[in-house]
């Protein structure tokens, strides 16, 4: 397929080494045209035990810069990975016998070890969130309180920061929170959205719809997918050639403008990221 003159990322999406497609992923996003990623860990009930402390995340962060860094390879850009906590998870650990106060205790641990790699330079930004389902008031003051959590460490190792939250399109209280931090609300990223987001940058899941609304709004915006590469989902989500597709699709309707505000102005101004240094155009 013709080459597309432009960075193409997906901002947010998983790969499963053994028991995904991985690479064949990687391959598929890269021949429709697609050439930076944004990794995020899957969920770390996926990868092995429930946590009960920091260094039990290691495991998965670990797993996750290993599947990056051979996806690394394979693109004509590059890969990054995004680590954290799946808010989720304070369910999990509420079932397994936690009250609510201690699994927060847990699951901000595992954030502050996800720091770690962001400081050392083995990731990019991190990942928090509260959840999207209706939970208890304990649940939810834990939740809170372990995004509050991840936005302080995202100003002190100056990095963005992912939410998986509700679905709404407006989250101001989440960006005032991080702005209290010392982290600039446009670098908290709304994982999953709408194409309008009052607070939060928004990173655009690619229904068409929702694509006309963010080119609409003229403000800046990211795309995803949201790809599990889970076998036993295999229709979930959106599939790894869907960002370089809406790309295309947006390029032919004239969105050029559109396109280098979600490929690389935005994750410049989000990441500090250069999408068009790191695109080698010769390969």
């Amino acid at each position: 397929m013709e080459r597309l003159d432009t960075p193409v990322l997906d901002d947010h999406l998983h790969l499963d080494p053994e028991r995904g497609r991985g690479m064949d992923a990687v391959d598929d996003f890269a021949r429709l045209g697609g050439t930076h990623l944004l990794v995020v860990n899957k969920p770390s009930w996926h990868l092995g035990d429930l946590p009960a402390a920091g260094e039990d995340f290691a495991h998965v962060f670990d797993t996750t810069c290993d599947v990056v860094a051979r996806a690394d390879e394979r693109l004509p850009g590059r890969a990054w990975p995004v680590l954290g906590v799946h808010p989720g998870l304070v369910s999990r650990l509420v079932e397994d016998g936690y009250d609510p106060e201690t699994a927060g205790e847990i699951m901000r641990a595992g954030l502050s070890r996800a720091a770690d790699y962001v400081a050392d330079g083995r990731a990019l930004a991190l990942k928090s969130g509260r959840p999207h389902y209706d939970v208890s008031d304990a649940v939810w003051a834990a939740s809170n309180e372990t995004t509050r959590h991840a936005f302080e460490l995202g100003a002190e190792h100056d990095c963005a920061v992912q939410l998986h939250t509700e679905a709404s399109r407006e989250q101001s209280d989440l960006a005032a929170w991080a702005e209290e931090r010392g982290l600039p609300a446009h670098r908290v990223v709304k994982h999953y959205a709408y194409g309008e987001l009052t607070g939060p940058t928004p990173s655009v899941m690619c229904e068409k719809e929702y694509l006309r609304t963010a080119v609409d709004r003229g403000e800046p915006f990211l795309m995803e997918t949201d790809f599990v590469d889970d076998p036993d989902r295999p229709g979930a989500v959106m599939g790894p050639k869907t960002v370089p597709r809406r790309v295309r699709w947006l390029l032919a309707d004239g969105h050029d403008e559109a396109v280098r505000l979600a490929h690389v102005e935005t994750p410049r101004e989000v990441y500090g990221i250069d999408t068009e240094a790191t695109l080698d155009r010769d390969d």
